[in-house]
């Protein structure tokens, strides 16, 4: 009997063919985009104005980079999550002014300044971790209502007046000869490698790929067991963290006064380099890598303007246009995914 033509007849199924899980590549079509913007800026800054090559340039420029990109990884979890903190510039502002008035009257060492600064960043993240994740209040309407209760704070401590006379302790992490090892200011070499641990860490754990499922669909990722509101309150934790360490960079790359204009308008710089590093400003998708070299675009836009002389209104508008070409192809790949 011919069992091809018997319909009562069980055909014989085809092995299936299975693999294992395959990561996205390490390196995404968005920053391979970024590199090379950066390698034509840089050339043609070079060729405008030779100087912009020289470790006169290189290096402040680096020294630059160093707080925006590492407020930026901590920006890129919260952002991943679906979320947003407009309250960095504020928090900036009360980790320095605590941190410099200790370091002055108390005469702390460098470790201790570590310390306040990234235990003071700890306790704000945590702030605005909870009320966002327990609250079950956006984002946007939380972290804008603590950047003007930081403010208020910050400017209370400053009493109307600068911060004078700050001890050279935090030299390690400046400008200076000491603050560079091979002309690799030491500020950006820990932001560096922050970045690659902070990268590897969302690739490659389950902890980490739990943020993108938070930020993807907040509903299915609680059903699939993630603690969404633990998820939430760590990555503004986080980015607390990270602040405090920024605000350490930013004491050591200044002068021996600190006035109340620090960490104003760095809320905008850190989301810039986030949105433009490839992190979808609707979450579920995000680069550490991205925000470090969107980061190094938007410094390196600022100062090729400075150099070349133009008004510096200009490096904003670049900035924008950036920003608005980044959010318009996210918009565009997130169409095509979801039409057949």
């Amino acid at each position: 009997m011919n069992t091809s033509t018997d319909p009562s007849a069980t055909p014989t199924e085809a092995p299936v063919k299975t693999r294992g899980r395959v990561l996205p590549s390490p390196v995404t079509p968005a920053e391979i985009a970024l590199v090379a913007v950066l390698v034509v800026l840089w050339i043609a800054l070079a060729l405008a104005t030779p100087a912009f090559l020289s470790a006169g340039s290189i290096i402040p420029l680096l020294v630059e980079v160093a707080p925006v990109a590492l407020i930026g990884i901590g920006m890129t979890f919260v952002i991943i999550t679906g979320g947003i903190d407009v309250s960095v510039g504020g928090a900036i502002m009360v980790c320095s002014v605590i941190t410099a008035k200790l370091m002055r009257d108390q005469a702390l060492p460098v470790w201790w300044c570590l310390v306040v600064a990234i235990g003071t960043g700890a306790v704000l993240g945590l702030v605005n971790g909870a009320l966002i994740a327990y609250g079950r209040v956006h984002a946007i309407i939380i972290t804008f209502g603590t950047a003007n209760l930081f403010l208020f704070v910050g400017l209370q401590i400053f009493a109307s007046q600068p911060i004078a006379g700050m001890p050279n302790t935090l030299a390690w992490f400046g400008r200076g000869v000491d603050g560079r090892t091979f002309a690799t200011p030491h500020s950006f070499a820990i932001t560096v490698v922050l970045a690659a641990l902070a990268s590897w860490y969302l690739r490659n754990t389950p902890g980490g790929r739990h943020f993108f499922g938070v930020g993807g669909d907040p509903l299915a990722a609680r059903l699939a067991g993630i603690r969404v509101q633990r998820r939430i309150l760590i990555a503004y934790a986080i980015t607390g963290l990270l602040v405090g360490l920024a605000s350490i960079f930013t004491l050591a790359k200044g002068t021996s006064n600190l006035d109340q204009s620090v960490g104003s308008g760095q809320e905008l710089a850190v989301i810039a380099a986030v949105v433009i590093g490839g992190t979808s400003i609707m979450g579920g998708r995000g680069s550490v890598l991205g925000t470090v070299l969107g980061a190094l675009l938007v410094q390196t836009v600022k100062s090729g303007v400075t150099q070349l002389g133009w008004p510096s209104q200009l490096s904003d508008l670049f900035v924008g246009i950036f920003i608005v070409v980044a959010v318009g192809t996210d918009l565009v790949r997130r169409r095509a995914r979801r039409d057949p």
